[in-house]
């Protein structure tokens, strides 16, 4: 749910939004639910999501190019799946940028609270995920920090979020040597080795191990020690006794060792069902904004959305009366709203 802001604050703005509550952190910033200062509003369709950076970091040249590339990164892929890219500013003292608010939980956060999804809503993810990385590639970047964190459930459907470490196809990556951006557990064995170039069949693995995920309530590579982890992956050693029949064939297609083996994006959403052209039951949104159509989750799953659309409206509706934010729920969220980076590069055994 919603962190609230300290009481007895002024406002706080970041260019000309208006922060509401504290959606979550990751290594470099923070994401907040906001508003426009101008036209204050209770409606979470017409909300966003504003990441700033931490203020204790120094925004130097190369931290500023880094978020120009996810800034172009998130306008590059405005498509159906993907959170928009509302506003940003690289030059601002501390860089921001702002999305669309999704009112609903990460896919983390719905397992872990809900448990797993049924295969319906499974194959429905899958599809509608699918479509959106098609999306992505198609213009050329890849994510490359697919994981259960950064899946938002919207009610009209997934959304794709945090670009911050996505690349364009013929990019270097800026990061020193030995640097591995990513998530363990979540992560392709061409990632992990570094031998061979992270391409979107890379994607495509990441996206087996998060339907493997959804589909069980446990990482296909888990493991209490980090170094098992690395080398599960390493060798494509996926336990997927939890994952149902229905669909576990179409994610060990996904998480084959080969990059050349897997299947592309497009073809996962065919495989799964008809994404159909609104990105796989992602939603489009009506007049005023509103959510046009239910994506089919489980009770659990609407039952978060509906929660997190209540705490957005009050937070709206408090900043419209002119009122702070202080009784707003004060319980964060159960996994980081953005991600985190890798400092290291970890062992292969």
């Amino acid at each position: 749910m919603l962190e609230a802001l300290p009481p007895g604050q002024p406002p706080t703005l970041v260019g000309p939004y208006r922060l509401l509550a504290r959606l979550g952190a990751g290594g470099m910033g923070e994401v907040h639910l906001a508003c426009r200062a101008d036209t204050p509003t209770a409606d979470p369709y017409r909300m966003v999501a504003v990441k700033t950076v931490r203020s204790d970091l120094e925004v130097d040249g190369d931290f500023r190019t880094r978020f120009r590339r996810e800034i172009t990164a998130a306008r590059t892929v405005d498509g159906p799946g993907v959170a928009r890219l509302v506003d940003a500013d690289a030059d601002a003292p501390s860089p921001w940028l702002a999305t669309e608010y999704v009112p609903g939980p990460s896919l983390a956060e719905a397992v872990v609270r809900a448990g797993a999804l049924p295969v319906p809503a499974v194959r429905a993810l899958g599809a509608a995920l699918a479509t959106a990385l098609a999306g992505v590639h198609a213009v050329k970047v890849l994510h490359r920090d697919l994981k259960p964190a950064n899946v938002l459930l919207g009610p009209a459907g997934p959304r794709l979020i945090d670009f911050g470490i996505a690349q364009a196809f013929e990019a270097t990556a800026l990061t020193s040597t030995g640097l591995v951006v990513g998530s363990p557990g979540f992560m392709s064995p061409e990632h992990l080795e570094g031998s061979r170039a992270v391409v979107p069949a890379s994607d495509v693995f990441c996206l087996g191990a998060v339907l493997a995920f959804a589909a069980s309530g446990r990482g296909p590579f888990h493991d209490d020690e980090m170094a098992a982890v690395v080398y599960r992956i390493i060798r494509a050693d996926a336990d997927l006794d939890g994952v149902p029949e229905e669909i576990r064939p179409v994610v060990e297609h996904c998480l084959r060792l080969d990059p050349a083996g897997r299947p592309t994006a497009a073809e996962v959403a065919a495989l799964l069902g008809d994404g159909g052209d609104d990105g796989g039951g992602a939603g489009e949104r009506g007049a005023g904004g509103a959510a046009a159509e239910v994506f089919p989750w489980p009770g659990g799953v609407l039952s978060l959305c509906a929660s997190y659309g209540e705490a957005a409206r009050e937070a709206g509706e408090a900043a419209a009366s002119g009122a702070g934010v202080a009784d707003l729920p004060t319980l964060g969220p159960v996994v980081p709203y953005s991600p985190t980076a890798m400092t290291g590069r970890p062992v292969v055994p």
